[in-house]
């Protein structure tokens, strides 16, 4: 531990223009998800590139069916706690649906609370739609992260999580509508590209096609880097998706330490004398 603790005092921080450079020097940039000051410093001392304070929150922490029911409220506070953390990765806060769709100015109102509350860029979800948005928000000096393919926030829409650009065209979802989509991204002033739920061969299109870094999540390997949610990292999610590799099984671990302590205090060996002031 002290190694690691050793490790991440030396780090340089990880900015925005790191990011950039990476996709041109060929380092696969690391992104992962956390919405706490301690999984933040667990994963910031891993060596993550990014943390993103996702609204996954919604129905990773909260229980909810989808993140359409996250508010701006919610997602200052997961991104404060995050900050506490003082990460050497990159901060990105997500803008939950309802905080930019209305406007730019209610787009730049938004991604300013967020930075106020430690982010260092926000995400987005949408590409030709938010454009303007995101050119409003680089305009001012916000690192914008574009967010296409498998939307959460368009759920309804979608109906359901299910993926994206398999069909040629240029309706919402489909095959053209997502490389327009990475390009107006690109146009408008992001700095990178989250590509989620999208077959591998439009994905390695659109990462070749766009100057900004691709981060790909169901969108195989041809990206310029990957995230995940952390609680599918650690086994945390029982939910079983194709594109989710458990490097742990946290969940087993919980169980049976959580048992444990269940059989002691039931047998009176828990506290012990050890355990005990005097």
């Amino acid at each position: 531990m002290a190694d690691d603790l050793s490790e991440r005092a030396t780090r340089p921080k990880v900015t925005v223009p790191r990011i950039t450079t990476m996709k041109g020097s060929g380092e696969l940039i690391s992104m992962i998800t956390a919405y706490d000051a301690t999984f933040a410093a667990l994963v910031d001392r891993a060596g993550i590139d990014m943390i993103l304070v996702g609204d996954s929150v919604g129905t990773v922490v909260q229980g909810r069916p989808s993140t359409v029911g996250v508010t701006l409220k919610e997602m200052q506070y997961h991104v404060r706690m995050v900050h506490r953390a003082s990460p050497q990765a990159l901060v990105v806060g997500d803008l939950p649906f309802g905080s930019y769709q209305a406007g730019i100015g209610q787009a730049v109102d938004s991604a300013i609370t967020l930075l106020k509350a430690g982010a260092e860029s926000v995400k987005l979800e949408g590409g030709t739609s938010v454009a303007a948005q995101i050119e409003a928000m680089t305009r001012v000096d916000i690192p914008v992260v574009g967010h296409i393919g498998l939307t959460p926030q368009s759920y309804h829409r979608m109906g359901g999580h299910k993926v994206q650009g398999k069909a040629a065209g240029n309706q919402a979802g489909q095959r053209d509508r997502l490389i327009d989509d990475a390009h107006a991204i690109e146009q408008s002033g992001g700095f990178a590209v989250v590509l989620e739920g999208i077959p591998r061969d439009l994905a390695a299109e659109i990462t070749s096609k766009v100057s900004i870094p691709t981060i790909g999540i169901g969108a195989g390997p041809d990206c310029d880097g990957q995230v995940l949610v952390l609680h599918d990292v650690l086994g945390l999610a029982e939910l079983p998706l194709k594109f989710v590799k458990h490097y742990a099984d946290m969940a087993t671990g919980t169980v049976e330490a959580t048992r444990q302590f269940i059989d002691e205090i039931k047998a009176g060996t828990w506290p012990d004398d050890a355990h005990s002031y005097h």
